[in-house]
Order: structure tokens, then sequence, then C-alpha cells
């Protein structure tokens, strides 16, 4: 009997001993935060703060410039990257290099305020891997005070003496070099070599009126360091918006539209963070920041109804006609034509 009731106390004395520990445990700071890759100027200082203090996860933001830049860093494997927004095309890429990890679509509730006609997109059609964040579109804004003639179409930059050492072009193969396509008439997504040649053809030409390759056209724009760029819509306004001065022009040939999407890197050691993050980029409350101060287009159902009068009638963030513009697409092995005259292009 004596050795039963030990036992029982040994055991009862474990169990407290094995609960204080628990508690211990669980008592003790756990580090939160999430790595989040995006586009420059894609994210508001606001926004970033909001969802640190709402969820107490930290943001550690990193920026690329182009989506062959967002893909070198992962090829390179050690991005250390949670969340990134690549665009259309680079969501296809990157599912087929296996390079993502399938959405927990319970930890993003807000899916629900989504779009329809944003979702089920041919580079993801279940939404396995993306949900839209923005959409934009390229084209070209100019200095009106620096540059007083019109501007209307992929020629006047890209074959104009009168902008000679005054112009930038975007630092991104597939859309300098859908510009060049557009002015001669052909698709941006294009596999037929002699128009890839001739699009080459034609920026090989007007590099030597290039005053640079950039694609933070912001400040460029606003330091009047030209008078024109190839530039995303969202910057363009951007840059409106503190320059009165600055356009932003859809040339007439067209040019392209991108949805931006929110994924989750293979490897990610924050998930639970990843998912929570990407679901406040998915709410009223981030959609409307967005909008108003990064001036990307919106994709949930009821933004555009409840944002104020100027920003609905704004013709740069809602183009009337988009019949011209064209989404890139991922080209497979043909990509490599479009790298190899880059190359030629930045080199020669």
């Amino acid at each position: 009997m004596s050795r039963i009731l030990i036992l029982s106390c040994v055991l009862i004395s474990f169990l407290l001993g094995a609960c204080t520990k628990k508690e211990e445990t669980s008592s003790a700071p756990v580090s939160k935060e999430v790595n989040l890759s995006i586009w420059g100027n894609y994210l508001s200082s606001e926004m970033k703060e909001a969802f640190e203090k709402e969820s107490g996860i930290k943001i550690n933001i990193s920026n690329y410039s182009s989506n062959e830049e967002l893909l070198a860093k992962i090829q390179a494997g050690a991005s250390g990257i949670d969340v990134a927004v690549p665009s259309d095309y680079m969501v296809e890429v990157l599912a087929k290099m296996d390079q993502l990890e399938p959405l927990n679509m319970d930890q993003i509730p807000n899916k629900s305020q989504i779009d329809e006609k944003f979702l089920k997109q041919s580079y993801d059609p279940e939404n396995k891997f993306s949900v839209p964040y923005t959409w934009t579109t390229a084209g070209i804004a100019v200095n009106k005070e620096l540059y007083k003639e019109e501007i209307k179409s992929w020629k006047d930059l890209l074959a104009n003496p009168k902008l000679k050492g005054k112009f930038a072009l975007l630092d991104d193969v597939r859309e300098t070099m859908a510009a060049a396509l557009k002015m001669n008439g052909h698709s941006v997504n294009t596999t037929n070599e002699e128009e890839i040649k001739k699009a080459k053809a034609v920026l090989l030409k007007t590099k030597k009126d290039v005053k640079m390759f950039s694609s933070d056209t912001i400040d460029i724009l606003n330091n009047k360091e030209v008078a024109a760029a190839q530039t995303y819509s969202s910057d363009a306004l951007q840059a409106a918006a503190k320059n009165k001065n600055i356009a932003y022009i859809l040339p007439t040939e067209g040019g392209t539209v991108a949805i931006d999407n929110l994924v989750i890197l293979k490897g990610s050691k924050n998930k639970e963070a990843a998912h929570k993050l990407i679901n406040f980029l998915m709410s009223e409350k981030a959609e409307q920041n967005k909008v108003s101060t990064i001036y990307g287009g919106p994709v949930l159902k009821n933004t555009k109804a409840t944002l104020a009068e100027d920003l609905k009638a704004n013709k740069a963030l809602f183009p009337e006609d988009t019949s011209k513009l064209e989404s890139l697409k991922d080209l497979g092995d043909k990509t490599k034509l479009y790298e190899d005259a880059w190359t030629e292009i930045k080199t020669n």
C-alpha cells in the first residue's frame, strides 16, 4: 500500500512539473516576422505599420525592379522570402519550377471579397498558388514642363530625336521589348524570330538616345532627370501626385496590363505569418489605402464604388479603352529569344 502511495506521489510530482514546464515554455517570447519581397513603392508605410500593430508580426521588406530579378533571387537559393508579388506570367514560371507553396484558403477569408474577374486566370486557373494584389498598365509618363510637344505613341518616345538624352526605358526585358514590338504592330508575346529581331533593332537604334534604363521611375521623373519615361501606371500616378505637370499616356499602339499577385515561396519558414499578411492585404482597408496611395488597380468587388470621385474619374487609373492592352505570357523555352536580344541590347 505504501509502495502505491509513493508511486502516486512521484507521478503527481512529475505531472505538476510537466505542467509548470509547459506554462513556462508557452509564455516564452516568440519571434514573429514575415519577409516580403515586393516592387518598390508598392506598400504604403501606413499599411505596413497597421499590419504590424494589429498582428504583432514585423514585416521585413526587400524590393526588386523586375520579375526576372525576383526569379534570379529565388534561383540563387538564398532569398529567405516568405511572400512575394510576381506578375501574372511569373506566377506560372515559379509554379512550373516548384517554387511556390499551395495557399491555405481557410487562412485567407478575405478571398471572398475578390472580384471574380481577377480569379481563375490562365497562369493559375485554380488559384492554387496565388491571389491578386493589384493591376497596372505600362505606358509613357511625360513631364509637360520639360517636353511641351504631344506624345501619343511608342514611336514618339523610341524614335524621337527631340527627346535624345531626355528619356528613360524600363530595365525590364519583357516590358521594354514589348514597347518595341507594339511600335512595330506585333504581339508582346510573339515567338516569331523575325519580329523579335525587328524589335531588337529598334531598341539597338534608340539606345544611343536613352538617358538610362531604370525601373524606379518615380524619383527620376520628380527630380526632373528625364522629360519622359516608359513606366508603370502606378509609378506615373505617384509621380503626378507630387508634380501636376506629369501625365501618363497609354500609347496608341497599345501596351501591357499586368495582375500582380501574392504568393508564398517554397520553404517559407513563416507560413502562418505569411497567410496573415496576405489576408490583411486583401482587406477593404488595405485596398482603399493601396488605390489612393500607390494607385494600383483595385481587385476587390466593392472598392471602386467607394473611392473618391477624382480617383473614380482618373482615366490613367481606369483606362476607357483596354482593347490594345496585352498581358505578358510565359513563353517557355522561347523566352531565350528575348533574353538573348536583351543581352545584346544592354551590352552592345
